[in-house]
């Protein structure tokens, strides 16, 4: 009779695991979601960027590499876009973010910072990293993305260092972008 008790037991518990183990299967998907839900996504439109194409891909494809909590995607045409990239003949400017979902900011990809040796890619890893809430830290060495022109034309470094990574990341945590947009236009002459 022990071992007719002792089975049934055993029985009820195996019951018992298999019905909890499913619940706990669909309590995590949700968690999943919402992590998921948490990366706020911004689109960028470069169709007045000619010339610029391969530099924003690389700078796109940097940010995204550096920062888990915002994916910079390319706007498919004629759909709105919170970040419009343009090519222009004076120099590099942007609007200082972090811009929202929804929101507008501007990045203007001046061709006279080329002109004068600089490099395309970190000038426009540089100004998009305005538009995601980063000023300017000038003088700085290159190193720091955000130290623009002043770290010479010698400097190629297109990747933002661990502290620009993590302010980034913070002004967009919990899937929103946490701190208002400044919106003040920062030229970004020697």
């Amino acid at each position: 009779m022990p071992n007719r008790t002792w089975t049934t037991w055993t029985g009820a518990a195996a019951a018992i695991v298999l019905a909890v183990a499913p619940a706990a299967d669909v309590a995590a998907a949700p968690q999943q979601e919402q992590n998921a839900a948490a990366v706020v996504t911004l689109r960028y439109d470069d169709s007045r960027a000619a010339g610029w194409e391969a530099a924003i891909a690389a700078s796109v494809a940097n940010w995204n590499a550096s920062v888990s909590t915002v994916r910079l995607i390319e706007a498919a045409p004629g759909t709105a876009a919170e970040i419009q990239i343009v090519a222009t003949t004076g120099w590099p400017q942007a609007t200082l973010g972090p811009v929202r979902p929804g929101g507008r900011a501007r990045v203007e990809l001046g061709s006279q910072a080329v002109t004068d040796g600089h490099d395309k890619t970190r000038i426009a890893a540089h100004e998009i990293g305005h538009n995601l809430g980063l000023p300017d830290t000038k003088p700085g060495p290159c190193t720091q993305l955000m130290s623009g022109s002043s770290a010479g034309t010698s400097c190629r470094n297109a990747v933002p260092n661990a502290t620009e990574r993590a302010r980034v990341a913070a002004f967009y945590a919990q899937g929103l972008a946490r701190t208002p947009a400044d919106g003040r236009l920062l030229v970004d002459a020697p």
